[in-house]
């Protein structure tokens, strides 16, 4: 009976694979058909990566996947198996330090991930069985059981509402956990279940639910539940999103709840969005990888040179085999080719530190706890939302400093997404201001006043579709005793625009009152109330662009009301009563404001019947849903009757116009993408000063691209009339387009969305298929460009046109809405605004931010400066491990490349570990060579590294060239000390080892002193890594030589360092070498302190003949921007300001 009554009620559609069948409480059901119970799985959430027993493979798998790690793992291998002249401890101590030190963090992550786990897993629930209320684990849920929620509580799985304490059969849910919205959400349970809101009534209930297979989308279900009554047939009605209730949610604002779990565990929604965005990797990360190419050749380009030499020097018979060092038999048995490549991996082995392992455990920690400076950030806190900034991925940090374009959101980005109500028009009559006699809504107060007004009827029918057309809910503060229904209401919705709309009526006398048993309340200006039955309600989504309600008034008369975008209304209703309206629409959206078209008809008894059919039939589908219902809606909004238009007010975001100023000060060029009208985002983009004045705007929209068959025709006419202008304005030759914007006329380009799809979908035999590339050709030479009527599909490809120019510019999306989600995830960084719109853009975003104003300092303080140290540190990575490994290459020449090492195997260990990575970690976190204030005051500071500039060619190669000068002079300048037979006053003879212990000392503090050099912001953090670096080499050396530690006499650096600062001449040298290594710095420093003090003299010396004498008193020659250091890296920019 059961399948027989499903299959009678949605006949020709049968049970699909990818649907689920759930049996309510488990109960058995009347069936005449044989059921197979199908499996799902546990409630039991597990978010970890890995277990107890997989957590050594598994992550030792992962981390040697990473190229530079499984090199140094090859390394040491190759020092366990081959005689080599080092001993393995010195690559596989580092290895296990970064190893181990990964592992620690990634299993202390992934610890806390177990404990939040269990915390979920273990909570309280309460289930329903044999009429009782029975108390387990949440991880103990099956699909099928019937939960009871109480308010204020999480919901454990995913659950089809049943019924509620209220009378209705609705609940309230919060989904702040899952998408950000702290607005209350309304859910519904199906009317045949309302009444059972007890545990003994609910168990009675015997039914099923057919429904789709588990999917992520958040706003997406359907299904349909069959209820066996006491009657022969089965009841199926259809269920939707409005009556699932999804895990991590809270209900509020009702005291309990009794649902059935449909989805679990893995397969709840929430759990299917747990799936990580797709990887992003910056622009430094490429850089690293180049330069590790680099070093790697230059490092095998040492160890051929060595073998080479090497068998060239011992071709000489003595050399290859002296009296004292005789060869045994298997070694002169030995294959010379054998013999060759274990020479090769020898001192592959020797010279290996030339890539530094260490740096990509520096580079991960300086870009974790870099991160939290964002967070930290006071400035970026919104007293409003009580919320500051909040870093997504670390990884992209630097990325901030090198963003060439910038693409925004309007609404709720560039806008506060606040919504006012300013005036409507009906039937062509304007009405601004708020009445102040309830006969006829022309007697405003308001700064205009019509004497002409539509008939009094058509006001009230237009008020009445304000107050019944939407999806508003109301929440009743109760605190008084004894108020008016109308008094004391709040209203709630995900739409600012329908709260505006619903208090603009409320102004002119028609109030919404709420929904009760399925009727919407309305006050009249005669304080009456009306009540209006629901019938349906024909959703809003983004490809329709409007919003429908089917009611049914006190007399019997069934309306409906249609309100959306005029682009979405006009072509559906009378033709003659378009003109009128569209006059003040377009008036409307030239002042900026947001309008929407209201609509009616009226439905007749019989065309209501198949009407509710068609919608009954399409809700109780399975599958394509959704097309069917859109089908169904297509069809009832059709012959409808123009009421008139309303005009809403979005306020611009507190200073958005001044960041826009700044990006493009500093570089930047700025996409607005927006689905709004084309007028109201040009009065937007006006106010934000993306255009200027004096911008002429090039357009490329449905009006200046004519409609029929020569469309593409004039499209391709307007493409090359563009094109050519601004090649004429823009020489190829300009080395500059910022100093180009500065001296000629500026551009901007508008274009909406179906040019754009003309563009990007040209066929191929209409001749003109390179559209694409003269449309990004007139793009590059406009100073900002406006897309509107953009869907979000569009943005994304926009973003991805961008992305894939020539040069690879670095891209920014910037939004607050769902509909910019594909745009964020699309560029290389993604920032999302915790706007009114809901948290999907800042839960898919990299960074979010509460306001636009907070880019300006995101960009040009953080980035700028993230950027400037991760580059140092990459540099001086590279620089720190050749001033380390050249001395031991030209060792070689005087052992008679014989590898033997020339510093200890401790130093060799310690080096990158001990004494030489904290400096560098402290710099790469701390420094500030400009402040943050003068970075945001002067943006064209963000050009002077943009472009990668400080990780190119020219910058690695000087820092290549200084690191082979600076270990030249260590290695010649202490064999030229040792060119005096003896350094000792007892005529003793220093030897290997000292002389190594010489090199490298003068090494550590060279390399340390560089960074301090470096170093503009000094803190006693830093003071304390430099000096304190130093301090330890200096204690490790006298522990290491047995002075400290008297047991380490046996080791063959014993005393060694003692004795080598005993001698005066020892000193001498390493002072001397430390200085000649490091004056061609300090030469280049007092350079460009002497050319900026005489450019500031310069400049100041204006100052006094252009500015009167009290300017110059209050101080203009303490203008930060006459201080500002450079850093050699920086690229010299011809931005056009001077």
């Amino acid at each position: 009976m059961f399948r027989r009554s499903f299959h009678r009620f949605c006949s020709g559609e049968e049970k699909r694979v990818g649907t689920r069948t759930v049996i309510l409480g488990n109960h058995p059901f009347p069936a005449t058909e044989a059921f197979i119970a199908q499996r799902f799985c546990d409630n039991r959430i597990v978010s970890s990566k890995y277990t107890l027993w997989n957590f050594l493979p598994k992550n030792l798998f992962e981390q040697f996947r990473r190229i530079a790690n499984f090199y140094f793992l090859i390394i040491f291998l190759v020092q366990v198996t081959v005689d080599t002249p080092t001993s393995p401890v010195t690559s596989g101590l580092p290895l296990f330090f970064v190893i181990t030190v990964t592992a620690i963090k990634q299993g202390y992550e992934d610890w806390l991930r177990h404990r939040a786990d269990n915390e979920v897993n273990k909570s309280t629930v309460y289930i329903i069985e044999k009429g009782k209320r029975v108390r387990k684990e949440s991880e103990k849920i099956k699909v099928g059981d019937v939960v009871e929620v109480q308010a204020d509580e999480t919901f454990p799985c995913d659950l089809i509402l049943l019924s509620s304490c209220t009378s209705d059969g609705i609940c309230h849910v919060t989904t702040a956990s899952l998408d950000g919205e702290s607005n209350c959400k309304t859910h519904y349970a199906v009317r045949d279940t309302i009444a059972l809101c007890s545990a003994e009534s609910i168990d009675t209930l015997q039914a099923a639910i057919e429904c789709e297979q588990p999917q992520p989308d958040l706003y997406k279900f359907v299904g349909r539940i069959s209820i066996c009554n006491n009657s022969v047939e089965a009841v199926a009605r259809s269920l939707g999103p409005e009556n699932l209730l999804l895990k991590g949610a809270t209900l509020k604002n009702t005291k309990k709840i009794y649902g059935v779990a449909v989805y679990t565990g893995m397969e709840t929604k929430m759990a299917l969005n747990y799936q990580g965005k797709s990887q992003k990797r910056s622009a430094v990360e490429k850089s690293i990888n180049a330069f590790l190419i680099v070093y790697l050749l230059i490092l095998l380009t040492k160890a051929a040179v060595c073998t080479g030499l090497k068998y060239l020097w011992q071709s000489t018979p003595h050399n290859d085999e002296p009296w004292y060092n005789q060869k045994t038999q298997k070694e002169r048995d030995t294959l010379k080719v054998l013999k060759i490549f274990t020479d090769f991996l020898s001192f592959m082995v020797l010279f290996n530190f030339i890539i530094p392992v260490s740096m990509y455990v520096t580079v991960e920690m300086q870009k974790f706890l870099g991160s939290f400076f964002i967070s930290w950030d006071k400035d970026f806190y919104d007293e409003d939302i009580n919320e500051g900034a909040l870093v997504n991925t670390s990884d992209l940090n630097e990325e901030l400093g090198q963003v060439d374009y910038v693409f925004t959101d309007k609404t709720g980005t560039l806008t506060e997404n606040s919504m006012e109500f300013i005036e409507c028009c009906i039937d062509g009559y304007k009405y601004k201001g708020v009445t102040q006699e309830t006969d006829g809504l022309s007697q405003t107060d308001g700064p205009l006043t019509y004497l002409d007004k539509a008939d009094k009827n058509r006001e009230e029918l237009f008020l009445r579709a304000l107050c019944l057309c939407h999806t508003v809910e109301i929440k009743i503060n109760d605190a008084v005793d004894g108020a008016t229904e109308s008094a004391d209401l709040t209203y709630v919705s995900s739409s600012p625009d329908e709260i505006a709309l619903v208090k603009g009526a409320k102004k002119y006398g028609f109030t919404f009152l709420g929904i009760q048993n399925g009727h919407m309340r309305v006050e009249n200006q005669r304080k009456e109330i009306e009540e209006y039955e629901l019938l349906h309600t024909l959703n809003f989504d983004s490809v329709r662009r409007r919003m429908s309600v089917i009611v049914k008034t006190p007399a019997g008369d069934i309306l409906l009301f249609c309100k959306g975008a005029d682009s979405a209304v006009f072509p559906r209703v009378q033709n003659h009563e378009i003109a009128p309206v569209k006059v003040h629409v377009e008036q409307n959206a030239m002042d900026g404001y947001r309008t929407l078209c209201i609509a009616f008809k009226e439905i007749a008894p019989d065309d209501y019947e198949r009407i509710d059919r068609q919608l009954l039939e399409a809700k109780m589908a399975l599958q394509d849903r959704e097309e069917k219902m859109d089908k169904v809606f297509d069809d009832i909004e059709t012959n409808m009757n123009l009421i008139g238009a309303t005009a809403v007010e979005d306020k611009l975001q507190d200073q958005a116009a001044e960041t826009i100023e700044a990006l493009h000060a500093a570089g930047l060029k700025v996409w607005v993408l927006t689905g709004d009208k084309m007028e109201t985002a040009k009065s937007t983009c006006y106010a934000c000063r993306l255009f200027q004045t004096s911008t002429e705007l090039l357009e490329l929209t449905t009006k200046t691209v004519e409609d029929g068959e020569r469309k593409e025709d004039r499209l391709h006419e307007l493409l090359t009339e563009y094109r050519k202008k601004l090649l004429h304005e823009f020489p190829k030759n300009s080395r500059s387009l910022k100093k180009a914007w500065t001296e000629h006329q500026e551009y901007g380009l508008i274009i909406d969305g179906s040019t754009l799809s003309l563009i990007l979908n040209s066929t191929q035999d209409c001749g003109f298929n390179c559209y694409k590339s003269i449309f990004l050709q007139i793009c590059m030479k406009c100073t900002a460009v406006l897309c509107c009527r953009m869907a979000p599909l569009q943005k994304a490809q926009i973003v991805r046109m961008v992305k894939n120019l020539k040069g690879s510019p670095i891209t920014l999306s910037i939004g607050d809405g769902a509909n910019d989600v594909s745009m964020i995830l699309e560029s290389h960084v993604g920032i999302g605004i915790k706007g009114k719109e809901g948290r999907q853009a800042a839960r898919n975003s990299d960074y979010s931010v509460p306001k636009f104003k907070h880019l300006k300092k995101l960009l040009l303080a953080h980035g700028h400066l993230y950027y400037m140290r991760i580059a140092h540190l990459v540099q001086y990575f590279f620089y720190k491990n050749l001033c380390f490994i050249l001395p031991q290459f030209l060792y070689q020449f005087f052992c008679g490349f014989s590898q033997q090492p020339l510093y200890d195997a401790a130093y060799l260990t310690m080096y990158n570990i001990c004494f030489t990575s904290l400096p560098i970690l402290a710099y790469s976190l701390l420094e500030q060579h400009i402040n943050t204030d003068t970075l945001t005051s002067d943006p064209r500071l963000y050009m002077k590294i943009s472009g990668n500039a400080m990780l190119q060619w020219g910058p690695f190669l000087y820092w290549t060239f200084l690191a082979a000068f600076e270990g030249t002079v260590f290695f010649f300048g202490t064999y030229f000390l040792f060119q005096t037979s003896s350094l000792e006053e007892n005529a003793k003879v220093y030897g290997n080892w000292t002389f190594g212990t010489i090199v490298f000392t003068v090494l550590v503090f060279t390399v340390t002193l560089k960074l301090a050099l470096d170093t503009r912001f000094w803190t006693w953090i830093n003071h304390f890594v430099i000096w304190g670096s130093l301090a330890f080499y200096v204690f490790f050396s006298f522990f290491w030589g047995g002075i400290i530690w008297p047991f380490l006499k046996q080791q063959r650096m014993y005393f060694v360092f003692a004795q080598m600062l005993s001698s005066v001449s020892t000193w001498l040298a390493i002072i001397l070498l430390i200085f000649i290594s490091l004056f061609p710095e300090i030469l280049l420093i007092l350079l460009k302190n002497v050319k900026r003090r005489s450019a500031r003299e310069h400049l100041l010396s204006s100052c006094f003949l252009k500015l009167p004498a009290i300017t110059v008193s209050l101080g203009v020659n303490k203008s930060p921007n006459f201080e500002l250091p450079t850093l050699l890296s920086y690229k010299h920019v011809d931005s056009g300001y001077s």
